[in-house]
């Protein structure tokens, strides 16, 4: 079995493996790096892959998948609630970035019919590999998934997480033995604090700016942190009005037919309850100027409706910008928390507001990680990636003297089992 390398080496973004067997060659996931110009791993041929392996729906890990259903498409094979997820961001990437893209809404459209989704738990058959789906905790729906041809082995983490959130479980770590191990390790040279203690602050937090006649945005991802944004407030009795607008409230609409991927479906349902509907200009405009708090995409501000909330409450003393997602470097919600700058009406200007960051990070920390490792089961090559790169060579390096075999890779790299 052989593992090339085709992109999320030594970098956030644009996550692509190619496994290859005695006679199947099967992708594990193939996303973008999100930019003005999208940027995609390493090119393969549709023609010389049999398959793909989605483990979940964000776009680093799937905006690249329907180059490969240009024609009649190969397999394709996730949780059936990724891909319903998958469906859906990548349907706004087309309308947001299709003079970039290489491929169009047909192409997504061919790729749904081709594409087969499964529970958490189950198997599939790929060629001569048989596929595992085992629960991430990242977001509802995503998958760490091991690849077996009877032979060898792979297993690739995909994004996890350990902890338990509202909105889903923790991640299985009770992993078989395996030859090669695809490990993210986005943050692993740092832990995260109590999940208790940031819910905590975060609505005090809140309150505070509320009760001084403020308005809060909460930038965040439409799959999975809006949501858990909600929940963390219903939970906490949040006295306060909230909103909640752009792409995460068709991911409302998604998560309700799959439930079944959710730790506590009442939870989830009360905070949609709660939540005021955005669906029109005269409702953003009105709770802009209102003391509150609005949850809007997208979770690093490169566009959606955050942007709009973005541009008006920047410009109020009273008010608040929380980050509560990853920013990649280069983005504009990067650049609001290092610099305390952003773009009001096209225009570099100084926040007003005030910019206060918030761990919510839907990934394992670095103490969660190494434990994981701890008790891995055999001698596995293990490839750590997905991660800046001082966190993918800091995480090889502590793996070797765990008495692991571990490379931090770089693109177009190779590694056989």
């Amino acid at each position: 079995m052989e593992v090339s390398v085709l992109g999320a080496a030594q970098q956030v973004g644009r996550s692509a493996f190619l496994v290859k067997g005695e006679k199947t060659r099967v992708l594990l996931d193939f996303g973008v790096l999100v930019g003005r110009e999208p940027a995609f791993p390493i090119h393969v041929k549709p023609k010389d892959v049999d398959g793909i392996v989605l483990t979940h729906s964000h776009l680093d890990h799937s905006g690249a998948t329907p180059l490969f259903f240009l024609g009649d498409g190969v397999e394709m094979h996730s949780t059936s609630l990724t891909l319903e997820l998958s469906r859906l961001l990548i349907e706004d990437f087309i309308q947001l970035s299709g003079f970039y893209l290489p491929f169009e809404y047909l192409d997504l459209m061919n790729m749904m019919k081709r594409a087969q989704g499964f529970k958490q738990g189950d198997e599939s058959q790929m060629g001569e590999f048989t596929v595992k789906y085992l629960n991430a905790g990242h977001i509802p729906g995503s998958s760490i998934v091991r690849l077996d041809n009877g032979k060898k082995s792979v297993l690739y983490t995909g994004d996890f997480k350990t902890d338990e959130s509202n909105l889903q479980n923790g991640a299985d770590t009770d992993w078989e033995e395996t030859d090669i191990i695809i490990t993210e390790s986005t943050y692993a040279t740092a832990d995260h604090p109590p999940r208790e203690k940031v819910e905590n602050e975060f609505v005090a937090f809140l309150k505070e700016i509320v009760e001084q006649g403020g308005t809060a945005l909460v930038p965040a991802f439409a799959v999975g942190r809006a949501q858990e944004m909600a929940c963390v407030l219903r939970k906490n009795n949040f006295p306060y009005p909230v909103a909640m607008d752009g792409m995460a409230l068709k991911t409302n609409d998604v998560l309700m037919r799959h439930q079944e991927f959710l730790k506590d479906p009442d939870l989830f349902k009360k905070s949609l309850g709660s939540l005021e509907i955005m669906t029109s200009w005269g409702q953003r405009r009105r709770v802009v100027k209102q003391p509150g708090v609005i949850i809007a995409p997208a979770g690093m501000l490169v566009g959606g409706s955050a942007v709009f909330y973005n541009n008006e409450i920047a410009r109020g003393p009273k008010n608040a910008i929380c980050i509560v997602s990853f920013q990649v470097p280069g983005t504009p919600g990067r650049t609001l928390l290092e610099k305390g700058i952003t773009l009001i009406n096209g225009k570099p200007r100084k926040v007003k507001a005030q910019v206060k960051r918030f761990d919510f990070s839907s990934h394992s920390g670095r103490s969660a990680m190494l434990d994981i490792f701890k008790k891995v089961k055999g001698s596995p090559k293990v490839l750590t990636v997905h991660g800046e790169a001082e966190s993918c060579i800091k995480f090889a390096e502590d793996l070797k003297q765990l008495g692991l075999e571990s490379y931090a890779p770089e693109a177009g790299s190779t590694y056989t089992a």
